[in-house]
């Protein structure tokens, strides 16, 4: 068994890895931080490779698929991203069009190309980790929301695809809330709530994953709000998402 994992530096994506190691999986880890990869490697007990990519220029994404695709890879855990917290009309375009590549462009050409592989195969398992986000819109965390929406929305329809194929291909989306990472450093805030331990959070993840769920949602408050919001005029689910975010 062999998994690649982007975004495998910091917070849910190092988890992942070492979860993932203890369940005897081979790791090919991906990020830009190249000392953190190497740390990480030496407290993992199975067989890792390191692979030092910035998922936000388009030409590295293919090339990571390139030297990775007859790897004989069975589990695509698409983690990498970032937020960036302020008004739309303040907020660095640079910095959300480097965000939408990560968050977006970098998942969308994995997932495709992996896809294809694993339906050849009629074996292998993608997971995308979007983000409670991806069921609103958000106000002051707005580009960040969207990405997540895209992502979320993404993994649902191919989801469907693959059940009316009847592939052995699973697909999950992972969809936390507030997770104590590097989140709130990148995105320049902070939360107003209490986050889930990232180990918590992966641990619940991958034992739903393998049992074929496909939306993975932490915590039972989240579970709750994500519930009730389908109700919610969408009027007033953006002002009360604006509220919180203002807080940040």
């Amino acid at each position: 068994m062999k998994a690649l994992i982007t975004g495998a530096s910091s917070g849910m994506g190092y988890c992942f890895a070492k979860e993932l190691s203890k369940r005897g999986y081979d790791l090919i880890i991906v990020a830009r931080r190249k000392k953190r990869l190497e740390k990480l490697k030496k407290e993992l007990s199975t067989k890792v490779e390191i692979m030092e990519i910035d998922l936000a220029k388009e030409e590295n994404v293919f090339k990571l698929y390139e030297k990775t695709k007859d790897k004989n890879i069975d589990f695509l855990i698409n983690n990498a991203g970032f937020g960036l917290f302020g008004s739309f009309d303040k907020t660095s375009l640079d910095k959300e069009l480097e965000m939408i590549n990560v968050n977006i462009k970098a998942y969308h050409i994995l997932t495709k190309l992996f896809l294809k592989d694993f339906m050849k195969k009629n074996k292998g398992r993608i997971l995308n980790v979007a983000s409670s986000a991806g069921f609103l819109a958000g106000p002051y965390l707005n580009t960040y929301y969207a990405t997540k929406n895209y992502v979320l929305k993404l993994t649902l329809a191919i989801y469907e695809e693959l059940k009316e194929k009847n592939s052995n291909v699973k697909i999950s989306a992972f969809c936390p809330g507030p997770v104590n990472t590097e989140f709130n450093k990148v995105a320049f805030g902070y939360f107003t709530i209490k986050g889930l331990s990232p180990e918590y959070a992966v641990n619940y993840c991958l034992n739903k994953c393998f049992k074929n769920k496909l939306i993975i949602i932490p915590g039972f408050f989240m579970k709750l709000g994500v519930f009730f919001s389908r109700f919610l005029p969408y009027k007033l689910q953006l002002k009360f998402t604006s509220g919180i975010q203002r807080r940040k």
